[in-house]
Formats: C-alpha cells, sequence, structure tokens
C-alpha cells in the first residue's frame, strides 16, 4: 500500500467492472496488474492522497514544481529524483519526503507489474495545451497520476475512431481522470488497433500548472 494515498472504497485488492470490457476500476495499486490480462486496455485505481500532501502540492509556487526525466531502478528512484527536486527549490521536509516516498511506490508498482528492472520516470510541469490533440501513445503499457491539476481525458474504444478524426470538434463524452487516481493503460506498441486516445486537458490561459508522473518502459 502506498502510505501518502487513501483508497477510496476500501475493501479486497482486484478490480471491479464500471466500463465497458477491457476497462477496469480497481481499488488497490495491487489491483492494477489487471492490465496484464488479456484484451485489457486500461485500469485505473481510484483513490485520494492525504489531504496535507494534497494542500502542499497546491500551494507551492508553481517555479518549485520540477520537469524531471530518469531512468532509474526502483531501488534508486529517491537517489535519482533528490537533486533534481532541490534544483527547482522544492521545500524540503516531510510533505516532499511523501511525494517521493508515493512515486516510489508507483516505481516498483509498475517496474512488477511490467516485469521490467528499469522504469523510464518522468515528473512534468505542465501550464501549456501540450499534448491536447487526441492521440494514442507509442508505448506498450504507461503508467499516468496527476498530483496537482485536472487529470488526463480520454475516450472510451467505442468514440476513438471519431475522437481521433474531430480532435477538436468532438462532440462525444469524454472520460476525466479524477485528482490522483492513477491509471495504467495500453498503447499502440501493443498491438494493431490497441491503444486508450486520449489527451491532456486544455488549460492555457487558465493560470493552472499541473504536475504530472509519467512511468513508461525502458527503451
Amino acid at each position: 500500500m502506498i502510505a501518502a494515498s487513501r483508497v477510496q472504497g476500501g475493501g479486497e485488492s482486484g478490480a471491479l467492472p464500471a466500463f465497458p470490457m477491457g476497462i477496469e476500476i480497481c481499488k488497490t495499486a495491487q489491483g492494477l496488474a489487471v492490465i496484464k490480462k488479456p484484451g485489457m486496455e486500461l485500469v485505473i485505481w481510484r483513490r485520494t492522497l492525504s489531504s496535507d500532501l494534497q494542500t502542499w502540492i497546491e500551494r507551492l509556487d508553481a517555479s518549485c514544481l520540477p520537469d524531471i526525466r530518469v531512468l532509474v531502478q526502483p531501488r534508486d528512484l529517491h537517489a535519482a529524483l533528490e537533486p533534481h527536486l532541490e534544483d527547482c527549490v522544492m521545500p524540503a521536509g516531510e510533505m516532499r519526503d511523501l511525494l517521493l516516498h508515493d512515486i516510489a511506490a508507483l516505481v516498483t508498482a509498475f517496474a512488477t507489474i511490467t516485469g521490467r528492472a528499469w522504469v523510464d520516470v518522468r515528473l512534468k510541469r505542465v501550464n501549456t495545451d501540450a499534448c491536447w490533440k487526441f492521440h494514442r501513445d507509442s508505448v506498450e503499457t504507461r503508467l499516468l497520476t496527476t498530483y496537482r491539476g485536472h487529470g488526463t481525458q480520454w475516450v472510451q474504444p467505442i468514440n476513438a475512431d471519431q475522437a481521433l478524426r474531430e480532435q477538436t470538434c468532438f462532440k462525444g463524452k469524454i472520460e476525466q481522470l479524477q485528482a490522483h487516481d492513477v491509471a495504467i493503460f495500453r498503447g499502440s506498441s501493443a498491438g494493431r488497433g490497441r491503444g486508450i486516445v486520449h489527451r491532456s486537458p486544455p488549460i492555457l490561459g487558465t493560470g493552472q500548472t499541473r504536475l504530472l508522473l509519467v512511468l513508461n518502459l525502458a527503451q
């Protein structure tokens, strides 16, 4: 279990059906492993970070938010990120330690689920409409969570082709990850016709700065 978070709903590990086949909601970090089942495209862990950590992240000056990319083994995560957090003057202390602990736990979970020793870790400060287009990522498996700001938007597979064609004109249903949800999903490299179509939420002109964690398989 990730100490910095509180699981919504409680109960046993595993996934609960909430969407069409291939998309599931889970109650715990362990439930993310459902992505390994044949035909799975997206698994979402609904969770809530501790209120103290949420408040601390939201109140940080945007200039203190990191923009980092490192290739690490889970055991080396803290040592790899600490110098970068110092460089961006993210305040040291209990809250920063909690954030690092949460990231490390997600990196460990991702490495375990994918069976890889190394993980490509990106902790991104986003204040533009980067990745605003609906798209499929050219990856096999990716994990996302947003620590600050709006979560990633996505569409169900039945609407994927329409969203890709129409982009900003798309009027169909757009799903959105809730604050601090953890999503693990398949990309186009998982096979022909695979991959969840998604986009970053448009924020240009709102003054919002997001903090997004992206975990990929090492290339």
